[in-house]
């Protein structure tokens, strides 16, 4: 166990995701979305490669009796990616990354509706009190729609479906990981999201018209790449439970990327709102792993991890200090 390590590799990686979801805004009206979302995924191969290579964890990667479980997985990838790149476009940086807060809590009820879990009133009360942060986060919004443009609309729903979306891929990771290494979910993923935006190449691609296009491009892909690395390997030098709220901490760089890159400032309702949601979330993830659940080392498309479990009663035991607190 290393701390100080585990907590740089964390930061690192949600650094880098701010920093690929800043380069995906500055092209945002530049180049088509899906065009945007090849380039991630081709680009994310670089150090996809290099950090499985290196482990010896690629002999093989492709080799599955499960292309049908690959292929939701994809899908929901597909829908989350396509989404971000094409919130991003239209919202602020703070603001998407603050409405992806609440896919933990997406998760808490498609585990519920899906895998049938039982999600006692601890975990209900903390997504009750993340969506109400969410309520006040599109305050701003809602609240003046003589402001409300028809591209803003646009971009919250794209924001809510990419959490939701995010939220669907975690469900179909925990399917996965059961019998698929975490260099497959990876690979197949990145290819699928590379496939279908390759589909997209009659409607409006261009080639970059300077080397800047380019390099912000490649950019996009080799950010992402790296911060799915870094997120991973944290997890080799501390617990689960100890880095989970590190997670939250892409608030802070999507804050200082926005506001130095487009002079974004995030208004108060966004960041009382990204509070709840956090401390929502951060809740659900101690709790979580108070009743023996575990992360799971491949999260989906996106700066907030997301957490698995073994037990089929997760709410039947707890540890005598965190029932008190509960």
């Amino acid at each position: 166990m290393n701390l100080l390590k585990a907590v740089s590799l964390k930061l690192a990686s949600t650094m880098m995701f701010a920093l690929m979801g800043a380069q995906a805004r500055y092209l945002g009206g530049v180049f088509p979305v899906g065009e945007v979302v090849f380039f991630r995924g081709l680009f994310a191969l670089i150090p996809i490669v290099i950090f499985f290579g290196m482990r010896g964890q690629l002999r093989g990667a492709l080799k599955t009796s499960r292309v049908k479980a690959h292929l939701v997985r994809g899908i929901f990838s597909v829908i989350g990616t396509f989404c971000t790149f094409g919130a991003l476009a239209r919202l602020p940086i703070a603001d998407v990354t603050a409405i992806a807060f609440i896919a933990p809590l997406i998760t808490v009820i498609f585990a519920a509706l899906i895998l049938k879990e039982k999600v006692h009133a601890y975990r209900w009360s903390a997504v009750v009190v993340g969506f109400g942060g969410v309520f006040l986060m599109l305050m701003p919004y809602l609240g003046n729609h003589a402001e409300l443009t028809a591209s803003m609309t646009l971009g919250l729903a794209f924001a809510l479906t990419n959490a939701v979306s995010s939220g669907g891929a975690t469900i179909q990771i925990r399917r996965l990981t059961a019998t698929e290494s975490s260099a497959a979910i990876v690979i197949f993923m990145t290819l699928i999201v590379m496939g279908v935006s390759l589909l997209t190449a009659p409607f409006g691609w261009r080639m970059p018209e300077t080397g800047f296009e380019l390099a912000i491009l490649i950019g996009i892909g080799i950010a992402g790449g790296l911060g799915q690395m870094l997120f991973t390997d944290s997890y080799r030098y501390a617990p689960a439970s100890f880095l989970a709220p590190f997670d939250y901490t892409a608030m802070l760089w999507a804050f200082l990327l926005g506001f130095w890159m487009f002079g974004e400032i995030p208004t108060s309702s966004v960041l009382f709102g990204a509070t709840l949601v956090a401390a929502a979330g951060i809740f659900v993830i101690l709790r979580e792993r108070a009743l023996g659940l575990k992360r799971l080392r491949e999260p989906p498309m996106s700066p907030i991890a997301a957490m698995a479990d073994d037990e089929a009663d997760p709410d039947a035991a707890v540890t005598p200090v965190l029932a008190k607190a509960s």
